[in-house]
Protein backbone atom coordinates (compact mmCIF):
# COMPACT_ATOMS: atom_id res chain seq x y z
CA UNK A 1 0.00 0.00 0.00
CA UNK A 2 3.19 2.46 0.39
CA UNK A 3 3.69 5.02 2.98
CA UNK A 4 2.71 8.35 4.17
CA UNK A 5 -0.84 9.43 4.89
CA UNK A 6 -4.04 7.53 4.62
CA UNK A 7 -6.44 8.91 1.37
CA UNK A 8 -9.90 10.43 2.42
CA UNK A 9 -11.20 9.03 0.02
CA UNK A 10 -10.70 5.71 -1.96
CA UNK A 11 -12.42 3.44 -4.44
CA UNK A 12 -11.92 -0.05 -1.81
CA UNK A 13 -11.63 -0.44 1.57
CA UNK A 14 -10.35 -3.79 2.51
CA UNK A 15 -11.85 -4.53 6.18
CA UNK A 16 -9.39 -7.34 7.39
CA UNK A 17 -6.44 -6.99 5.60
CA UNK A 18 -5.43 -11.03 5.58
CA UNK A 19 -4.30 -13.58 3.24
CA UNK A 20 -6.80 -12.66 0.80
CA UNK A 21 -5.48 -9.07 0.74
CA UNK A 22 -1.89 -11.18 -0.20
CA UNK A 23 -3.11 -11.26 -3.41
CA UNK A 24 -5.88 -8.36 -3.40
CA UNK A 25 -4.02 -5.37 -2.95
CA UNK A 26 -1.39 -6.25 -6.35
CA UNK A 27 -3.77 -6.70 -8.35
CA UNK A 28 -5.71 -3.82 -6.73
CA UNK A 29 -2.16 -1.99 -7.06
CA UNK A 30 -1.79 -3.08 -11.07
CA UNK A 31 -5.27 -2.20 -11.64
CA UNK A 32 -4.51 1.49 -10.24
CA UNK A 33 -7.46 1.13 -8.04
CA UNK A 34 -7.24 3.41 -5.11
CA UNK A 35 -7.54 1.12 -1.90
CA UNK A 36 -6.70 0.93 1.99
CA UNK A 37 -7.15 -1.84 4.57
CA UNK A 38 -7.47 -2.55 7.99
CA UNK A 39 -6.02 -4.72 10.32
CA UNK A 40 -6.30 -4.95 14.40
CA UNK A 41 -3.23 -3.98 15.11
CA UNK A 42 -2.74 -1.25 12.08
CA UNK A 43 0.78 -3.14 10.92
CA UNK A 44 2.05 -3.18 7.96
CA UNK A 45 0.71 1.02 7.03
CA UNK A 46 -2.78 -0.58 7.60
CA UNK A 47 -5.38 1.48 9.56
CA UNK A 48 -6.09 0.30 13.28
CA UNK A 49 -9.86 -1.26 13.25
CA UNK A 50 -11.40 -4.02 15.13
CA UNK A 51 -15.08 -4.19 15.02
CA UNK A 52 -16.95 -4.71 18.28
CA UNK A 53 -20.30 -6.26 17.69
CA UNK A 54 -21.37 -4.96 21.34
CA UNK A 55 -20.71 -1.35 20.73
CA UNK A 56 -22.64 1.90 18.95
CA UNK A 57 -19.36 3.86 19.25
CA UNK A 58 -18.79 5.81 16.16
CA UNK A 59 -15.25 6.78 16.99
CA UNK A 60 -12.88 3.71 14.86
CA UNK A 61 -15.53 4.30 11.58
CA UNK A 62 -14.37 8.15 11.38
CA UNK A 63 -10.53 6.96 10.74
CA UNK A 64 -11.36 5.15 8.16
CA UNK A 65 -11.57 6.47 4.38
CA UNK A 66 -14.39 6.68 2.56
CA UNK A 67 -14.91 4.01 -0.43
CA UNK A 68 -16.94 3.29 -3.20
CA UNK A 69 -16.94 -0.36 -2.22
CA UNK A 70 -16.19 -1.85 1.49
CA UNK A 71 -15.02 -5.11 1.67
CA UNK A 72 -15.10 -7.25 4.67
CA UNK A 73 -13.33 -10.09 5.16
CA UNK A 74 -13.69 -11.31 8.75
CA UNK A 75 -16.96 -13.14 9.16
CA UNK A 76 -19.94 -11.74 11.00
CA UNK A 77 -22.24 -13.84 12.53
CA UNK A 78 -25.97 -13.59 14.07
CA UNK A 79 -28.77 -11.17 13.48
CA UNK A 80 -27.68 -7.11 14.06
CA UNK A 81 -23.68 -7.51 12.84
CA UNK A 82 -24.32 -6.76 10.01
CA UNK A 83 -26.44 -3.89 10.44
CA UNK A 84 -24.55 -2.56 12.92
CA UNK A 85 -21.23 -2.53 10.99
CA UNK A 86 -22.69 -1.03 7.39
CA UNK A 87 -24.95 1.46 9.67
CA UNK A 88 -22.13 2.78 11.80
CA UNK A 89 -20.09 3.65 8.28
CA UNK A 90 -22.58 5.09 6.93
CA UNK A 91 -23.15 7.42 9.38
CA UNK A 92 -19.85 8.90 9.10
CA UNK A 93 -19.48 8.32 5.41
CA UNK A 94 -22.68 8.30 3.63
CA UNK A 95 -24.84 6.00 2.36
CA UNK A 96 -23.06 5.65 -1.67
CA UNK A 97 -21.19 2.97 -0.81
CA UNK A 98 -20.99 -0.99 -2.23
CA UNK A 99 -20.54 -3.86 0.60
CA UNK A 100 -19.27 -7.07 -0.07
CA UNK A 101 -19.06 -9.86 2.50
CA UNK A 102 -16.33 -12.95 1.96
CA UNK A 103 -18.24 -15.99 3.13
CA UNK A 104 -18.24 -20.21 2.92
CA UNK A 105 -19.90 -22.57 0.33
CA UNK A 106 -20.36 -24.57 3.69
CA UNK A 107 -23.71 -23.41 3.99
CA UNK A 108 -25.32 -25.03 1.17
CA UNK A 109 -25.63 -28.57 2.22
CA UNK A 110 -27.16 -30.42 -0.99
CA UNK A 111 -24.95 -33.78 -0.50
CA UNK A 112 -26.27 -35.12 -3.46
CA UNK A 113 -27.39 -32.89 -6.13
CA UNK A 114 -25.57 -29.28 -8.06
CA UNK A 115 -25.94 -25.93 -5.77
CA UNK A 116 -25.61 -22.85 -7.54
CA UNK A 117 -26.73 -19.64 -6.43
CA UNK A 118 -30.12 -19.73 -6.88
CA UNK A 119 -29.76 -23.27 -4.87
CA UNK A 120 -31.53 -23.52 -1.32
CA UNK A 121 -28.45 -23.17 1.52
CA UNK A 122 -28.52 -23.25 5.34
CA UNK A 123 -30.49 -20.71 6.69
CA UNK A 124 -30.09 -21.36 10.22
CA UNK A 125 -26.04 -21.10 9.68
CA UNK A 126 -24.99 -17.92 11.83
CA UNK A 127 -22.74 -16.78 9.14
CA UNK A 128 -25.34 -16.98 6.61
CA UNK A 129 -27.93 -15.08 8.66
CA UNK A 130 -25.12 -11.97 8.96
CA UNK A 131 -24.66 -12.49 5.12
CA UNK A 132 -28.33 -12.39 4.47
CA UNK A 133 -28.90 -9.01 6.68
CA UNK A 134 -26.12 -7.08 4.24
CA UNK A 135 -27.92 -8.49 1.06
CA UNK A 136 -31.26 -6.78 2.59
CA UNK A 137 -30.05 -3.73 4.73
CA UNK A 138 -27.35 -2.69 2.82
CA UNK A 139 -28.26 -4.40 -0.37
CA UNK A 140 -24.80 -6.18 -0.36
CA UNK A 141 -23.13 -8.96 -2.27
CA UNK A 142 -21.98 -12.10 -0.81
CA UNK A 143 -18.85 -14.17 -2.29
CA UNK A 144 -19.26 -17.36 -0.49
CA UNK A 145 -15.58 -19.45 -1.37
CA UNK A 146 -14.97 -22.60 -1.62
CA UNK A 147 -11.74 -23.90 -0.22
CA UNK A 148 -8.70 -21.27 -0.60
CA UNK A 149 -5.57 -22.29 -1.88
CA UNK A 150 -2.47 -20.27 -3.00
CA UNK A 151 0.80 -18.97 -1.56
CA UNK A 152 1.00 -20.79 2.04
CA UNK A 153 -2.24 -22.95 1.31
CA UNK A 154 -0.88 -26.15 0.25
CA UNK A 155 -4.31 -28.68 -0.46
CA UNK A 156 -1.47 -31.36 -0.43
CA UNK A 157 -1.23 -30.54 3.41
CA UNK A 158 -4.56 -31.11 4.15
CA UNK A 159 -4.60 -35.10 2.97
CA UNK A 160 -3.69 -35.98 6.39
CA UNK A 161 -5.93 -33.60 8.02
CA UNK A 162 -9.25 -34.85 5.95
CA UNK A 163 -8.07 -38.89 6.39
CA UNK A 164 -5.81 -41.10 8.12
CA UNK A 165 -7.69 -44.30 8.11
CA UNK A 166 -9.20 -46.45 4.76
CA UNK A 167 -12.84 -45.19 5.70
CA UNK A 168 -12.01 -41.77 5.42
CA UNK A 169 -11.02 -42.14 2.44
CA UNK A 170 -13.27 -44.21 1.35
CA UNK A 171 -15.58 -41.35 2.54
CA UNK A 172 -14.03 -38.11 0.63
CA UNK A 173 -16.35 -37.30 -2.60
CA UNK A 174 -16.03 -33.98 -4.09
CA UNK A 175 -13.65 -30.99 -3.54
CA UNK A 176 -14.19 -27.58 -4.59
CA UNK A 177 -11.22 -25.13 -4.68
CA UNK A 178 -10.43 -21.44 -5.31
CA UNK A 179 -6.43 -19.85 -5.61
CA UNK A 180 -6.38 -16.55 -4.01
CA UNK A 181 -5.68 -14.75 -7.53
CA UNK A 182 -9.12 -15.61 -8.59
CA UNK A 183 -10.81 -14.76 -4.84
CA UNK A 184 -8.72 -10.96 -6.04
CA UNK A 185 -10.28 -11.57 -9.84
CA UNK A 186 -13.94 -11.80 -8.16
CA UNK A 187 -13.60 -9.19 -5.70
CA UNK A 188 -12.39 -7.02 -8.44
CA UNK A 189 -15.29 -8.08 -10.71
CA UNK A 190 -17.95 -7.15 -8.34
CA UNK A 191 -16.24 -3.48 -7.35
CA UNK A 192 -16.41 -3.11 -11.10
CA UNK A 193 -19.97 -4.42 -11.98
CA UNK A 194 -22.01 -4.45 -8.45
CA UNK A 195 -24.45 -6.98 -8.19
CA UNK A 196 -26.36 -5.74 -5.07
CA UNK A 197 -28.36 -8.16 -3.21
CA UNK A 198 -26.84 -11.39 -4.70
CA UNK A 199 -25.34 -14.31 -3.12
CA UNK A 200 -22.94 -15.71 -5.43
CA UNK A 201 -20.94 -19.27 -5.40
CA UNK A 202 -17.07 -19.03 -5.98
CA UNK A 203 -15.34 -21.73 -7.32
CA UNK A 204 -12.48 -22.40 -10.05
CA UNK A 205 -15.05 -24.15 -12.44
CA UNK A 206 -14.03 -27.47 -11.37
CA UNK A 207 -14.98 -30.28 -9.55
CA UNK A 208 -12.41 -32.31 -7.65
CA UNK A 209 -12.49 -36.03 -6.76
CA UNK A 210 -10.78 -36.19 -3.50
CA UNK A 211 -9.88 -40.12 -4.48
CA UNK A 212 -7.78 -38.54 -7.14
CA UNK A 213 -5.72 -36.28 -5.47
CA UNK A 214 -5.32 -38.44 -2.99
CA UNK A 215 -4.17 -40.92 -5.08
CA UNK A 216 -1.64 -38.25 -6.75
CA UNK A 217 -0.27 -36.82 -3.70
CA UNK A 218 -0.65 -39.61 -1.12
CA UNK A 219 3.17 -40.62 -1.46
CA UNK A 220 4.32 -36.71 -0.86
CA UNK A 221 1.93 -36.73 2.01
CA UNK A 222 2.94 -39.55 3.71
CA UNK A 223 6.99 -38.43 3.36
CA UNK A 224 5.72 -34.72 4.80
CA UNK A 225 4.33 -36.63 8.01
CA UNK A 226 7.30 -38.01 9.09
CA UNK A 227 8.01 -35.18 10.12
CA UNK A 228 4.80 -34.33 11.98
CA UNK A 229 3.62 -37.86 13.13
CA UNK A 230 6.40 -39.50 13.34
CA UNK A 231 7.99 -42.51 11.46
CA UNK A 232 5.91 -45.18 13.07
CA UNK A 233 2.29 -43.45 12.45
CA UNK A 234 3.33 -42.01 8.71
CA UNK A 235 4.21 -45.15 8.25
CA UNK A 236 0.28 -46.41 8.65
CA UNK A 237 -0.62 -43.89 5.82
CA UNK A 238 -0.81 -46.17 2.83
CA UNK A 239 -3.05 -43.78 0.93
CA UNK A 240 -1.57 -44.86 -2.60
CA UNK A 241 -2.79 -48.52 -1.41
CA UNK A 242 -5.92 -47.47 0.20
CA UNK A 243 -7.57 -45.94 -3.17
CA UNK A 244 -6.38 -48.56 -5.21
CA UNK A 245 -8.34 -51.16 -2.95
CA UNK A 246 -11.39 -48.98 -2.42
CA UNK A 247 -11.34 -48.87 -6.56
CA UNK A 248 -11.61 -52.67 -6.79
CA UNK A 249 -13.77 -52.88 -4.25
CA UNK A 250 -16.57 -50.16 -5.70
CA UNK A 251 -15.62 -50.56 -9.03
CA UNK A 252 -14.43 -47.74 -10.23
CA UNK A 253 -12.48 -48.64 -13.50
CA UNK A 254 -10.51 -45.24 -13.40
CA UNK A 255 -9.64 -41.48 -11.69
CA UNK A 256 -11.44 -39.35 -11.92
CA UNK A 257 -15.08 -40.92 -10.86
CA UNK A 258 -17.61 -39.75 -12.80
CA UNK A 259 -18.46 -36.31 -11.18
CA UNK A 260 -22.23 -37.61 -10.43
CA UNK A 261 -21.17 -39.75 -8.18
CA UNK A 262 -19.39 -37.53 -5.74
CA UNK A 263 -21.82 -36.29 -3.78
CA UNK A 264 -22.57 -32.00 -3.38
CA UNK A 265 -21.30 -30.29 -6.41
CA UNK A 266 -20.69 -26.46 -7.22
CA UNK A 267 -22.10 -24.64 -10.27
CA UNK A 268 -19.94 -20.86 -10.28
CA UNK A 269 -20.87 -20.42 -13.71
CA UNK A 270 -23.32 -17.49 -13.28
CA UNK A 271 -20.89 -15.95 -10.89
CA UNK A 272 -18.43 -15.47 -13.91
CA UNK A 273 -20.44 -15.02 -16.68
CA UNK A 274 -22.37 -12.15 -14.84
CA UNK A 275 -19.03 -9.96 -13.58
CA UNK A 276 -17.40 -10.52 -17.07
CA UNK A 277 -14.07 -12.34 -15.80
CA UNK A 278 -13.10 -16.35 -15.60
CA UNK A 279 -10.94 -17.82 -13.26
CA UNK A 280 -7.03 -18.10 -14.32
CA UNK A 281 -5.80 -20.61 -12.16
CA UNK A 282 -6.87 -23.18 -14.49
CA UNK A 283 -6.94 -26.98 -12.07
CA UNK A 284 -5.08 -27.13 -8.84
CA UNK A 285 -1.66 -28.87 -9.78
Amino acid sequence: MGGGPMPDTVDLLILGAGWTSTFLIPLLTRSKISHAATTTTGRDNTIPFKFDPTSNSLDQYKTLPSAKTVLITFPLTGTGQSDLLTRSYRQIHGGSNNWIQLGSTGIYKNDSDWSDETSPYDTSNARAIAEDELLTHASGCVLNLAGLYGGSRDPKNWITRVAKTKAEVKAKGALHLIHGEDVARAILGVHRHFTPGRRWIITDLHVYDWWDLIESWGAEARERARSTMGEEEAEKLEFVKWVGELMVEEGVRALPRDVETLGRRLDSREFWRTVGVWPSQGRVR
